[in-house]
Protein backbone atom coordinates (compact mmCIF):
# COMPACT_ATOMS: atom_id res chain seq x y z
CA UNK A 1 0.00 0.00 0.00
CA UNK A 2 1.09 3.09 -0.78
CA UNK A 3 -1.28 5.77 1.29
CA UNK A 4 -1.05 4.72 4.95
CA UNK A 5 -1.95 6.93 7.90
CA UNK A 6 0.51 6.55 11.37
CA UNK A 7 -1.08 7.62 14.75
CA UNK A 8 0.54 8.22 17.74
CA UNK A 9 4.59 8.12 16.55
CA UNK A 10 7.29 10.30 18.07
CA UNK A 11 8.77 12.37 15.20
CA UNK A 12 11.75 14.50 15.93
CA UNK A 13 11.36 14.25 19.36
CA UNK A 14 7.64 15.28 19.19
CA UNK A 15 5.56 12.44 20.93
CA UNK A 16 1.77 11.48 19.90
CA UNK A 17 1.95 13.36 15.93
CA UNK A 18 0.06 11.30 12.95
CA UNK A 19 1.78 10.93 9.87
CA UNK A 20 0.38 10.75 6.44
CA UNK A 21 1.18 8.84 3.54
CA UNK A 22 -0.08 9.79 0.20
CA UNK A 23 1.28 8.51 -3.44
CA UNK A 24 4.51 7.20 -1.99
CA UNK A 25 5.21 10.49 0.02
CA UNK A 26 4.60 12.26 3.56
CA UNK A 27 1.53 14.69 2.99
CA UNK A 28 0.95 15.79 5.98
CA UNK A 29 1.92 15.74 9.74
CA UNK A 30 -0.37 17.17 13.13
CA UNK A 31 -2.10 15.74 16.29
CA UNK A 32 -5.52 13.39 14.85
CA UNK A 33 -5.43 13.93 11.52
CA UNK A 34 -8.81 12.58 9.95
CA UNK A 35 -8.20 8.58 8.56
CA UNK A 36 -10.70 9.28 5.52
CA UNK A 37 -10.68 5.30 5.36
CA UNK A 38 -7.11 4.88 5.13
CA UNK A 39 -5.60 1.99 6.79
CA UNK A 40 -4.02 3.17 9.93
CA UNK A 41 -0.82 1.75 11.61
CA UNK A 42 -1.12 2.93 15.00
CA UNK A 43 2.79 3.34 16.14
CA UNK A 44 2.07 3.43 20.03
CA UNK A 45 4.74 6.24 20.62
CA UNK A 46 7.12 4.51 18.62
CA UNK A 47 9.28 6.49 17.17
CA UNK A 48 9.28 7.42 13.29
CA UNK A 49 12.63 7.93 11.47
CA UNK A 50 14.40 8.36 7.99
CA UNK A 51 15.03 5.19 7.01
CA UNK A 52 18.69 4.48 7.08
CA UNK A 53 21.04 4.30 4.07
CA UNK A 54 23.86 1.75 3.80
CA UNK A 55 26.32 3.67 1.68
CA UNK A 56 28.84 1.58 1.33
CA UNK A 57 28.18 -2.54 0.92
CA UNK A 58 28.86 -5.23 -1.34
CA UNK A 59 25.29 -6.98 -2.16
CA UNK A 60 26.54 -9.87 -4.25
CA UNK A 61 29.31 -10.95 -2.31
CA UNK A 62 26.74 -10.18 1.11
CA UNK A 63 24.57 -12.96 -0.92
CA UNK A 64 27.08 -15.11 -1.46
CA UNK A 65 29.01 -14.49 1.72
CA UNK A 66 25.48 -16.66 3.53
CA UNK A 67 26.00 -19.44 1.42
CA UNK A 68 29.96 -19.72 2.75
CA UNK A 69 32.01 -21.52 5.50
CA UNK A 70 33.03 -18.71 7.70
CA UNK A 71 37.01 -19.52 8.30
CA UNK A 72 37.91 -16.41 10.75
CA UNK A 73 36.78 -15.35 14.28
CA UNK A 74 34.69 -15.59 16.10
CA UNK A 75 33.73 -18.94 14.82
CA UNK A 76 36.99 -20.29 13.68
CA UNK A 77 40.49 -19.32 15.82
CA UNK A 78 42.98 -22.69 15.39
CA UNK A 79 43.75 -24.06 11.95
CA UNK A 80 42.44 -27.66 13.35
CA UNK A 81 39.20 -25.59 14.02
CA UNK A 82 39.19 -24.23 10.35
CA UNK A 83 39.92 -28.10 8.94
CA UNK A 84 37.26 -29.16 10.82
CA UNK A 85 34.72 -26.59 9.13
CA UNK A 86 36.08 -27.42 5.64
CA UNK A 87 36.17 -30.94 6.20
CA UNK A 88 31.93 -30.40 7.06
CA UNK A 89 31.12 -27.95 4.09
CA UNK A 90 27.97 -29.30 2.33
CA UNK A 91 28.00 -31.49 -1.32
CA UNK A 92 31.29 -32.91 -3.07
CA UNK A 93 32.33 -30.21 -4.86
CA UNK A 94 34.10 -26.23 -4.53
CA UNK A 95 34.33 -25.22 -1.30
CA UNK A 96 34.04 -21.44 -0.98
CA UNK A 97 35.10 -19.72 2.57
CA UNK A 98 34.95 -15.90 4.13
CA UNK A 99 36.40 -14.28 6.67
CA UNK A 100 39.96 -15.81 6.70
CA UNK A 101 42.14 -13.71 9.30
CA UNK A 102 45.68 -14.44 9.83
CA UNK A 103 45.41 -14.96 12.79
CA UNK A 104 43.93 -18.59 12.51
CA UNK A 105 46.41 -20.17 10.47
CA UNK A 106 49.03 -17.73 9.07
CA UNK A 107 48.93 -16.02 5.62
CA UNK A 108 47.46 -19.33 3.64
CA UNK A 109 49.02 -20.49 0.48
CA UNK A 110 48.05 -24.11 -1.61
CA UNK A 111 50.58 -25.93 0.37
CA UNK A 112 49.31 -24.97 3.49
CA UNK A 113 45.81 -24.74 2.56
CA UNK A 114 46.01 -28.55 1.46
CA UNK A 115 47.38 -29.87 4.61
CA UNK A 116 44.02 -28.44 5.53
CA UNK A 117 41.47 -29.57 3.49
CA UNK A 118 43.15 -31.88 -0.09
CA UNK A 119 40.29 -33.59 -1.37
CA UNK A 120 38.03 -30.80 -3.20
CA UNK A 121 39.17 -27.59 -4.48
CA UNK A 122 38.96 -24.79 -1.60
CA UNK A 123 38.76 -20.78 -2.58
CA UNK A 124 38.75 -18.49 1.25
CA UNK A 125 38.81 -14.98 0.78
CA UNK A 126 40.29 -13.23 3.45
CA UNK A 127 38.33 -10.92 5.69
CA UNK A 128 39.07 -7.55 3.95
CA UNK A 129 38.10 -9.01 0.68
CA UNK A 130 40.99 -8.42 -0.93
CA UNK A 131 42.80 -11.45 -1.29
CA UNK A 132 41.64 -15.07 -2.40
CA UNK A 133 44.16 -18.58 -1.34
CA UNK A 134 43.49 -21.46 -3.11
CA UNK A 135 44.45 -24.89 -2.59
CA UNK A 136 46.21 -27.22 -5.15
CA UNK A 137 43.08 -28.82 -6.34
CA UNK A 138 41.75 -25.45 -7.30
CA UNK A 139 44.27 -24.09 -8.71
CA UNK A 140 44.36 -26.62 -10.88
CA UNK A 141 41.09 -26.30 -12.22
CA UNK A 142 41.35 -22.04 -12.78
CA UNK A 143 44.94 -22.62 -14.52
CA UNK A 144 46.81 -20.55 -11.60
CA UNK A 145 49.89 -21.52 -13.53
CA UNK A 146 50.07 -20.51 -16.42
CA UNK A 147 48.08 -17.23 -15.80
CA UNK A 148 48.56 -14.10 -16.67
CA UNK A 149 46.83 -12.14 -14.61
CA UNK A 150 48.36 -9.07 -12.60
CA UNK A 151 46.70 -10.44 -9.35
CA UNK A 152 48.20 -14.03 -9.70
CA UNK A 153 51.20 -14.19 -6.50
CA UNK A 154 54.15 -15.56 -7.66
CA UNK A 155 57.58 -16.91 -5.86
CA UNK A 156 60.95 -16.21 -6.34
CA UNK A 157 60.89 -19.32 -8.95
CA UNK A 158 58.06 -17.84 -10.81
CA UNK A 159 55.41 -20.28 -9.50
CA UNK A 160 51.51 -19.20 -8.74
CA UNK A 161 51.57 -19.37 -4.61
CA UNK A 162 47.95 -19.96 -5.00
CA UNK A 163 47.33 -16.64 -3.49
CA UNK A 164 45.12 -14.02 -6.00
CA UNK A 165 45.07 -10.35 -5.09
CA UNK A 166 41.87 -8.12 -6.40
CA UNK A 167 41.64 -10.85 -9.21
CA UNK A 168 37.94 -11.65 -8.15
CA UNK A 169 36.55 -10.91 -12.08
CA UNK A 170 39.53 -12.93 -13.18
CA UNK A 171 38.74 -16.08 -10.78
CA UNK A 172 34.88 -15.61 -11.46
CA UNK A 173 35.41 -16.06 -14.86
CA UNK A 174 37.66 -19.55 -13.92
CA UNK A 175 34.44 -21.24 -11.69
CA UNK A 176 31.96 -23.26 -13.00
CA UNK A 177 28.95 -21.06 -14.23
CA UNK A 178 26.50 -20.24 -11.67
CA UNK A 179 25.36 -16.08 -12.43
CA UNK A 180 25.16 -13.89 -9.82
CA UNK A 181 23.47 -15.24 -6.60
CA UNK A 182 19.91 -14.13 -6.03
CA UNK A 183 19.69 -10.90 -3.52
CA UNK A 184 15.75 -11.50 -2.01
CA UNK A 185 16.94 -12.82 1.51
CA UNK A 186 19.88 -9.97 1.30
CA UNK A 187 17.20 -7.16 0.54
CA UNK A 188 14.66 -8.80 3.29
CA UNK A 189 17.38 -8.74 5.69
CA UNK A 190 18.37 -5.27 5.41
CA UNK A 191 14.73 -3.98 5.33
CA UNK A 192 14.29 -5.83 8.58
CA UNK A 193 17.23 -3.29 10.22
CA UNK A 194 15.34 -0.31 8.86
CA UNK A 195 17.43 -0.13 5.64
CA UNK A 196 15.51 1.93 3.07
CA UNK A 197 18.69 3.01 0.65
CA UNK A 198 22.05 1.53 0.15
CA UNK A 199 24.72 2.03 -2.13
CA UNK A 200 26.73 -1.10 -3.69
CA UNK A 201 30.43 0.04 -3.67
CA UNK A 202 31.54 -3.00 -5.80
CA UNK A 203 34.11 -1.60 -8.10
CA UNK A 204 34.24 -2.81 -11.92
CA UNK A 205 30.67 -4.29 -12.70
CA UNK A 206 30.73 -6.20 -15.56
CA UNK A 207 27.58 -6.40 -17.78
CA UNK A 208 26.69 -9.16 -15.80
CA UNK A 209 26.34 -7.88 -12.58
CA UNK A 210 25.28 -4.81 -13.46
CA UNK A 211 22.26 -6.09 -15.36
CA UNK A 212 21.56 -8.19 -12.30
CA UNK A 213 21.44 -5.81 -10.05
CA UNK A 214 19.24 -4.24 -12.12
CA UNK A 215 16.96 -6.67 -12.24
CA UNK A 216 17.26 -7.37 -8.17
CA UNK A 217 15.63 -3.78 -8.13
CA UNK A 218 13.47 -3.89 -11.06
CA UNK A 219 11.63 -6.86 -9.44
CA UNK A 220 11.92 -6.16 -5.68
CA UNK A 221 14.22 -8.54 -4.75
CA UNK A 222 16.03 -5.56 -3.19
CA UNK A 223 13.50 -3.26 -2.06
CA UNK A 224 15.95 -0.54 -1.25
CA UNK A 225 16.38 2.26 -3.40
CA UNK A 226 19.88 1.33 -5.06
CA UNK A 227 22.93 3.43 -5.88
CA UNK A 228 25.91 1.57 -7.84
CA UNK A 229 29.91 3.23 -7.75
CA UNK A 230 30.84 0.19 -10.11
CA UNK A 231 29.00 1.53 -12.90
CA UNK A 232 32.21 2.43 -16.00
CA UNK A 233 32.34 5.33 -17.11
CA UNK A 234 30.02 6.41 -19.88
CA UNK A 235 27.37 3.66 -19.20
CA UNK A 236 23.95 4.47 -18.44
CA UNK A 237 21.76 2.56 -15.78
CA UNK A 238 18.29 1.85 -15.70
CA UNK A 239 15.41 3.54 -13.74
CA UNK A 240 16.07 1.18 -11.11
CA UNK A 241 19.31 2.34 -9.96
CA UNK A 242 21.48 5.79 -9.83
CA UNK A 243 24.65 5.75 -10.80
CA UNK A 244 27.15 7.30 -8.17
CA UNK A 245 30.45 8.09 -7.81
CA UNK A 246 33.31 6.04 -9.85
CA UNK A 247 34.57 3.36 -7.71
CA UNK A 248 38.80 3.08 -7.91
CA UNK A 249 40.60 0.89 -5.84
CA UNK A 250 44.23 1.76 -3.99
CA UNK A 251 44.89 -1.47 -3.70
CA UNK A 252 47.68 -1.31 -0.72
CA UNK A 253 49.07 -4.66 -2.07
CA UNK A 254 50.36 -2.46 -5.31
CA UNK A 255 50.10 1.25 -4.71
CA UNK A 256 49.51 3.41 -8.12
CA UNK A 257 52.27 5.91 -9.23
CA UNK A 258 50.97 9.30 -8.86
CA UNK A 259 50.28 9.80 -12.39
CA UNK A 260 48.46 6.65 -13.03
CA UNK A 261 46.07 7.80 -10.16
CA UNK A 262 45.78 10.86 -11.58
CA UNK A 263 44.79 9.70 -14.48
CA UNK A 264 42.07 8.11 -13.29
CA UNK A 265 40.41 10.91 -11.76
CA UNK A 266 40.48 13.19 -14.66
CA UNK A 267 38.64 10.43 -17.05
CA UNK A 268 35.98 10.70 -13.91
CA UNK A 269 35.55 14.26 -13.80
CA UNK A 270 35.71 14.56 -17.39
CA UNK A 271 32.71 12.26 -17.64
CA UNK A 272 31.13 14.43 -15.06
CA UNK A 273 31.53 11.75 -12.32
CA UNK A 274 32.64 11.80 -8.62
CA UNK A 275 35.48 9.53 -7.23
CA UNK A 276 34.83 7.52 -4.67
CA UNK A 277 38.27 6.14 -3.82
CA UNK A 278 39.18 3.02 -1.61
CA UNK A 279 41.70 4.24 1.03
CA UNK A 280 42.93 2.01 3.84
CA UNK A 281 46.38 3.00 4.63
CA UNK A 282 48.14 6.03 6.14
CA UNK A 283 50.91 5.77 2.27
CA UNK A 284 47.53 5.38 0.30
CA UNK A 285 45.76 8.25 1.66
CA UNK A 286 49.02 10.33 1.21
CA UNK A 287 49.14 9.20 -2.12
CA UNK A 288 45.64 10.62 -2.94
CA UNK A 289 45.61 13.35 -1.39
CA UNK A 290 48.62 14.38 -3.32
CA UNK A 291 46.52 13.52 -6.47
CA UNK A 292 43.48 15.70 -6.25
CA UNK A 293 45.87 18.41 -5.03
CA UNK A 294 46.62 18.12 -8.56
CA UNK A 295 43.83 17.51 -10.41
CA UNK A 296 41.43 19.42 -8.31
CA UNK A 297 37.86 17.78 -6.66
CA UNK A 298 34.64 17.47 -7.65
CA UNK A 299 31.34 18.27 -5.38
CA UNK A 300 30.88 13.99 -4.28
CA UNK A 301 34.28 12.99 -4.17
CA UNK A 302 34.56 10.46 -1.29
CA UNK A 303 37.18 8.48 0.46
CA UNK A 304 35.72 4.98 1.13
CA UNK A 305 37.22 3.63 4.33
CA UNK A 306 39.29 6.21 5.36
CA UNK A 307 40.75 3.27 8.16
CA UNK A 308 44.34 5.23 8.27
CA UNK A 309 43.66 9.46 8.86
CA UNK A 310 47.03 11.32 10.75
CA UNK A 311 45.47 14.27 12.16
CA UNK A 312 48.07 16.07 9.94
CA UNK A 313 45.34 15.13 7.08
CA UNK A 314 42.51 16.26 8.46
CA UNK A 315 42.13 19.66 7.40
CA UNK A 316 43.47 18.73 4.23
CA UNK A 317 40.50 16.66 3.91
CA UNK A 318 38.09 19.57 4.69
CA UNK A 319 39.90 22.12 1.92
CA UNK A 320 39.51 19.45 -0.41
CA UNK A 321 35.55 19.51 0.55
CA UNK A 322 36.28 15.80 0.51
CA UNK A 323 33.21 13.16 2.17
CA UNK A 324 34.96 10.34 3.99
CA UNK A 325 32.72 6.89 4.23
CA UNK A 326 33.98 4.89 6.99
CA UNK A 327 33.01 1.76 9.24
CA UNK A 328 33.56 2.13 13.26
CA UNK A 329 31.73 -1.42 13.19
CA UNK A 330 35.29 -3.21 12.47
CA UNK A 331 36.19 -1.99 15.45
CA UNK A 332 34.10 -3.91 17.28
CA UNK A 333 34.25 -6.80 15.17
CA UNK A 334 38.11 -7.10 14.74
CA UNK A 335 39.35 -4.65 17.59
CA UNK A 336 41.06 -7.02 19.07
CA UNK A 337 43.25 -7.98 16.71
CA UNK A 338 43.80 -4.37 15.63
CA UNK A 339 45.47 -3.62 18.99
CA UNK A 340 47.52 -6.60 18.71
CA UNK A 341 48.87 -6.10 14.53
CA UNK A 342 48.36 -2.16 14.10
CA UNK A 343 51.09 -0.33 14.85
CA UNK A 344 50.51 1.58 18.08
CA UNK A 345 51.38 4.61 15.94
CA UNK A 346 48.03 4.22 14.22
CA UNK A 347 45.83 3.55 16.52
CA UNK A 348 44.73 6.76 17.66
CA UNK A 349 44.04 7.69 14.00
CA UNK A 350 42.14 4.18 12.91
CA UNK A 351 38.59 4.82 11.89
CA UNK A 352 38.57 8.64 12.99
CA UNK A 353 34.88 10.18 13.57
CA UNK A 354 34.58 12.99 15.97
CA UNK A 355 37.76 15.26 14.86
CA UNK A 356 36.30 14.36 11.26
CA UNK A 357 32.94 16.26 12.54
CA UNK A 358 34.53 18.62 14.47
CA UNK A 359 36.68 19.73 11.78
CA UNK A 360 33.76 19.68 9.06
CA UNK A 361 35.01 17.08 7.27
CA UNK A 362 32.05 15.17 5.77
CA UNK A 363 31.56 11.96 7.29
CA UNK A 364 29.06 9.03 6.48
CA UNK A 365 28.76 5.58 8.30
CA UNK A 366 28.56 2.53 6.70
CA UNK A 367 29.07 -1.08 7.02
CA UNK A 368 30.77 -3.08 4.23
CA UNK A 369 28.71 -5.46 4.35
CA UNK A 370 29.69 -8.83 4.41
CA UNK A 371 33.14 -7.81 5.77
CA UNK A 372 32.17 -5.88 8.31
CA UNK A 373 28.46 -6.10 9.87
CA UNK A 374 25.40 -5.42 8.30
CA UNK A 375 23.54 -4.21 10.83
CA UNK A 376 23.31 -0.40 11.19
CA UNK A 377 22.41 -0.65 14.80
CA UNK A 378 25.55 -2.26 15.97
CA UNK A 379 27.47 -0.02 14.06
CA UNK A 380 25.96 3.21 15.67
CA UNK A 381 26.91 1.63 18.90
CA UNK A 382 30.49 0.93 17.98
CA UNK A 383 30.81 4.37 17.04
CA UNK A 384 29.83 5.32 20.40
CA UNK A 385 31.43 2.97 22.20
CA UNK A 386 34.53 2.37 20.12
CA UNK A 387 35.22 -1.23 22.12
CA UNK A 388 36.79 -3.83 20.53
CA UNK A 389 35.35 -7.22 21.63
CA UNK A 390 37.59 -8.03 24.88
CA UNK A 391 35.92 -4.73 26.01
CA UNK A 392 39.14 -2.37 25.42
CA UNK A 393 38.08 0.66 23.67
CA UNK A 394 39.73 1.70 20.58
CA UNK A 395 40.36 5.86 20.38
CA UNK A 396 37.65 6.60 22.78
CA UNK A 397 37.96 10.46 21.94
CA UNK A 398 36.79 9.67 18.22
CA UNK A 399 33.38 8.39 19.63
CA UNK A 400 30.26 9.90 18.64
CA UNK A 401 26.79 10.26 20.69
CA UNK A 402 24.41 7.62 19.36
CA UNK A 403 22.36 10.19 17.73
CA UNK A 404 25.19 12.16 15.85
CA UNK A 405 26.16 8.33 14.43
CA UNK A 406 22.50 7.66 13.64
CA UNK A 407 22.59 11.22 11.93
CA UNK A 408 25.22 9.71 9.75
CA UNK A 409 23.23 6.64 8.32
CA UNK A 410 20.47 9.24 7.49
CA UNK A 411 22.30 11.38 4.71
CA UNK A 412 20.81 11.27 1.24
CA UNK A 413 22.29 8.60 -1.00
CA UNK A 414 24.00 10.87 -3.69
CA UNK A 415 25.01 13.16 -0.55
CA UNK A 416 26.53 10.51 1.90
CA UNK A 417 28.57 13.45 4.26
CA UNK A 418 25.22 15.91 3.66
CA UNK A 419 22.72 17.04 6.19
CA UNK A 420 20.52 14.00 7.39
CA UNK A 421 17.23 13.40 6.09
CA UNK A 422 13.81 14.76 8.26
CA UNK A 423 10.34 13.62 8.50
CA UNK A 424 8.50 16.34 6.75
CA UNK A 425 5.72 16.62 4.26
CA UNK A 426 6.86 16.52 0.67
CA UNK A 427 9.48 13.87 1.32
CA UNK A 428 9.69 9.99 -0.15
CA UNK A 429 7.50 7.80 2.45
CA UNK A 430 10.97 6.28 3.62
CA UNK A 431 10.55 5.22 7.16
CA UNK A 432 11.52 3.16 9.83
CA UNK A 433 8.66 2.80 12.59
CA UNK A 434 10.98 1.84 16.11
CA UNK A 435 8.89 -0.36 18.75
CA UNK A 436 9.97 2.43 21.52
CA UNK A 437 11.10 6.36 21.52
CA UNK A 438 14.11 7.51 20.47
CA UNK A 439 15.85 8.20 24.10
CA UNK A 440 16.17 4.41 24.91
CA UNK A 441 17.08 3.27 21.41
CA UNK A 442 19.78 5.69 21.64
CA UNK A 443 21.01 4.30 24.43
CA UNK A 444 20.68 0.50 23.71
CA UNK A 445 20.64 0.28 19.80
CA UNK A 446 19.42 -2.64 18.27
CA UNK A 447 17.87 -4.02 15.32
CA UNK A 448 15.09 -5.79 17.54
CA UNK A 449 13.45 -2.31 17.92
CA UNK A 450 12.62 -2.13 14.20
CA UNK A 451 8.63 -2.40 14.17
CA UNK A 452 8.45 -1.62 10.43
CA UNK A 453 10.07 -0.44 7.32
CA UNK A 454 8.60 1.57 4.68
CA UNK A 455 10.18 2.26 1.00
CA UNK A 456 7.68 5.49 -1.50
CA UNK A 457 4.87 4.32 0.86
CA UNK A 458 4.83 0.95 0.70
CA UNK A 459 5.38 -1.66 3.92
CA UNK A 460 8.53 -4.10 2.91
CA UNK A 461 9.03 -5.12 6.58
CA UNK A 462 6.67 -5.27 9.35
CA UNK A 463 6.73 -7.31 12.87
Amino acid sequence: MNDLLIRDAEVGGRPRTDVLLRDGAVAALGPDLPAAGLPVLDARGGALLPGLHDHHLHLHALAADSASVRCGPPRVRTADELARALAAAAGDGWIRGTGYAETVAGMLDSTGLDALCRGRPVRIQHRSGALWFLNSAAARLVGLDTATEPGVERDAEGRATGRLWRADTWLRSRLPATGPPDLTEVGAALARYGITGITDATPDLTDTSLDALTRAAASGAIPQRLNLLGVPLGRASGPEVTVGAYKIVLADSGLPDIETLATAVRRAHAAARPVAVHCVSREALLILLAVFAETGTLPGDRIEHGAIIPAESVRTLRNLGLTVVTQPGFLADRGDDYLRRVDRTDLPDLYRCRSLTEAGVGLALSSDAPYGPADPWQVIEAARTRRAPGGAALGAGEALPAAQALGHYLAPLHDPGGRGRTVAPGVKADLVLLDRPIAPMLRHPEAEAVRATIIGGRMVFEQ
